[in-house]
C-alpha cells in the first residue's frame, strides 16, 4: 500500500466513483491479458525487508523519521509504526550469481544504515515480532507521520466499530503450561509489530496462476522452517505469531460479520486460480474500499491509445487486501508487468538466512510449476490453508499434509522431497551452482538441526528464566544476544543457546 493518499474525508460520491473506476480497471486488465500486452524480457526477483528500531536497552525506538533522515537512501522508507523502517531492493535477474551479489549489497546497506541509526540512539533489528513491544506502544500517537497511515487507521476502526481484540494461545514452553494472550488495541499499530520479508517474482501472464498456486502450496512449509516470531506482549505464543497477529490487527469485521462468513482482509484465499484476473476480481467483488482515492485516468482510453494504464484504483485497493501471496500489477518505464508477491516470511534472523529462504522459495516454486501433474490438482485448497496455520503455530514441530506422503514434519518433507526440487528449480532458472549450493545448504542444515529463529528465542528465554530472570528481563537479554548474532551473520542453525 505504498501509494500516498490525501487526508480528506471521503464521501458517498467518492466511493461510487472509486467503485466505477475499479470496474473500468478490471475491464482494461481483462483486455490486456487477452491481448498479451505484458513485458517479460527475463525472470526478475525483488525483495523488501521490514525492520524494527530498538534503543540500547532493547526497547522500541520511536525514531524512524530521524533515522530515515540520517540514512538518506531512497531504498529506505517509513512503515506503519514509528519503530519501523523498510528497505526495498531494486529488482534484478534471478539467474547467474545475482543472489550472491544481492547478499553482499544487503549486508553493506544494512550495516551502513545501522551505523547511521546509532547516531540518534537507535539500532536496526531484523525479527518477525519485536519481543519487547508492550501495549503502550500501540497508542495511536506512535503511527508514522504519513496521512495514509492515520486515514487507514481511522477507516478500519470506523468499519469495525469497536476496539481491536488480540487473542491467541501458543504451544507450551518446556515444562510450562501454554500461554494465552487477550489484549485490546484502539489503533492498528499491532500490525506494525509484524515485520516481514516480501519476495517478488516477475512472471508471464500465462504462467501466473501456476506460480500463485505453487506459492500457496508452499506457504505452510515456508513459515514452519523459517519461523522467527515467538513472543508478543510478553507471552510465548505461536512460533510464527506474525501470522495470526497480522490477521487480527487489520480485521475490519466485528464478531457478527465473522459469524456470517465475511472474508478477512488478511486472507489466504479460498480456491485455486486459473488467472491473475481471478484475484483482482475477488478483491473488487468481496472487499469495500478503505481508501477510495481516484485519479483522472480512464484506463480504457489509455489502453485504446496504445498506452499502459496505471490502474491506480485497482492497485491501491489491492494494497489494502493483505493476501499472503499477493498479485501485483505494475508499470515501469511505460511497460506493464505482473508479479507474485510472497508475504509469509518473517524478517531475519540474518541476511544469509533471508537469502536462503528466498532461494528455497524461488527454486521450489519453479519446480512445482514444471510438474506434469500440478500439486494443486492433488491437494485441497483447505489443506494448503491448514498447513499455513499449523506451520505457523508449531514451526518445526508441525505435522503438514503433502500429497503422496500424507502427514509429515516440515523438516522431513524438505529434506526428503522439497530440497531436491529446489535444487532442480534453481538450476532451471539459471542460478549459479555456487549460489544454489550456498543457500540451499543453509536450508538443509537448518532442517537437520531443527533450529529456527523462533525455537532459538524460546529456548534462550527459557534458559534465562531458569537462571532467575523475570520474563521482561529474559526477553531483553535474549534480544540483546539475538542482535549480536544477527550482526555476526552466521545462519541461525549455528546459534548456541546459553
Amino acid at each position: 500500500m505504498g501509494s500516498e493518499v490525501s487526508s480528506r474525508t471521503f464521501t458517498r460520491d467518492d466511493r461510487q466513483h472509486y467503485r466505477s473506476k475499479m470496474q473500468r480497471s478490471l475491464d482494461a486488465l481483462a483486455t490486456m491479458l487477452a491481448e498479451d500486452t505484458f513485458s517479460f524480457p527475463r525472470r526478475q526477483m525483488g525483495l523488501e525487508i521490514e525492520l524494527n528500531l530498538v534503543d540500547d536497552a532493547m526497547r522500541p525506538a520511536m525514531a524512524n523519521s530521524e533515522v530515515l533522515e540520517k540514512i538518506d537512501d531512497p531504498s529506505y522508507t517509513l512503515e506503519l509504526g514509528q519503530q519501523n523502517l523498510e528497505i526495498n531492493v531494486p529488482p534484478r535477474e534471478l539467474a547467474g550469481g545475482e543472489m550472491l551479489g544481492l547478499e553482499e549489497e544487503l549486508r553493506t546497506s544494512l550495516d551502513s544504515a545501522d551505523s547511521k541509526a546509532n547516531d540518534v540512539g537507535a539500532n536496526l533489528a531484523m525479527i518477525g515480532v519485536l519481543p519487547t513491544l508492550r501495549e503502550r506502544h500501540f497508542d495511536k500517537k506512535w503511527l508514522s507521520e504519513s496521512p495514509r497511515y492515520a486515514l487507514l487507521n481511522d477507516t478500519i476502526f470506523a468499519a469495525r466499530g469497536e476496539e481491536m481484540v488480540l487473542q491467541m494461545e501458543g504451544p507450551a514452553m518446556p515444562g510450562k503450561a501454554p500461554e494465552k494472550l487477550l489484549a485490546y488495541a484502539e489503533s492498528i499499530l499491532p500490525e506494525a509489530a509484524c515485520t516481514s520479508v516480501q519476495l517478488h517474482l516477475q512472471v508471464e501472464p500465462t504462467h501466473f496462476a501456476a506460480h500463485w498456486n505453487a506459492a500457496q502450496c508452499l506457504a505452510g512449509v515456508q513459515v514452519a522452517i523459517a519461523a522467527n516470531s515467538a513472543f508478543l506482549l510478553g507471552k510465548a505464543l505461536w512460533h510464527e505469531t506474525r501470522i495470526p497477529l497480522f490477521q487480527q490487527a487489520t480485521d475490519t469485521r466485528p464478531d457478527e460479520l465473522k459469524n456470517q462468513g465475511v472474508r478477512p482482509r488478511v486472507w489466504f484465499g479460498e480456491r485455486w486460480i486459473t488467472s491473475i484476473f481471478d484475484l483482482f476480481e475477488e478483491n473488487v467483488r468481496y472487499f469495500p474500499s478503505l481508501l477510495p482515492e481516484t485519479d483522472d485516468e480512464d484506463p480504457i482510453e489509455t489502453l485504446e491509445a496504445g498506452g499502459a494504464p496505471r490502474l491506480s484504483e485497482l492497485r491501491l485497493h489491492n494494497g489494502t487486501i493483505w493476501r499472503w501471496n499477493r498479485p501485483v500489477y505494475d508499470v515501469v518505464d511505460g511497460v506493464p508487468h505482473l508479479r507474485v508477491e510472497n508475504r509469509v516470511l518473517p524478517a531475519g534472523p540474518t541476511v544469509l538466512d533471508t537469502m536462503a529462504n528466498a532461494a528455497f522459495f524461488y527454486g521450489t516454486q519453479r519446480a512445482l510449476t514444471a510438474q506434469e501433474r500440478p500439486l494443486w490438482t492433488q491437494m485441497s485448497f483447505q489443506a494448503a490453508e491448514e498447513n499455513l496455520y499449523t506451520g505457523a503455530r508449531h514451526g518445526m514441530h508441525a505435522q503438514l499434509y503433502w500429497p503422496g506422503i500424507g502427514w509429515i514434519p516440515p523438516d522431513e518433507l524438505v529434506l526428503r522431497r522439497l530440497l531436491p526440487m529446489a535444487h532442480e528449480g534453481l538450476r532451471d532458472c539459471g542460478v549459479s551452482d555456487e549460489a544454489r549450493e550456498r543457500y540451499l545448504g543453509v536450508i538443509e542444515q537448518r532442517c537437520l538441526a531443527r533450529r529456527t529463529g523462533s525455537s532459538w528465542q524460546r529456548e534462550t528465554v527459557a534458559l534465562l528464566e531458569e537462571r532467575g530472570l523475570s520474563r521482561d528481563a529474559a526477553l531483553s537479554g535474549m534480544l540483546k544476544r539475538y542482535m549480536e548474532l544477527m550482526h555476526a551473520g552466521e545462519p541461525v542453525h549455528t546459534w548456541h543457546v546459553g
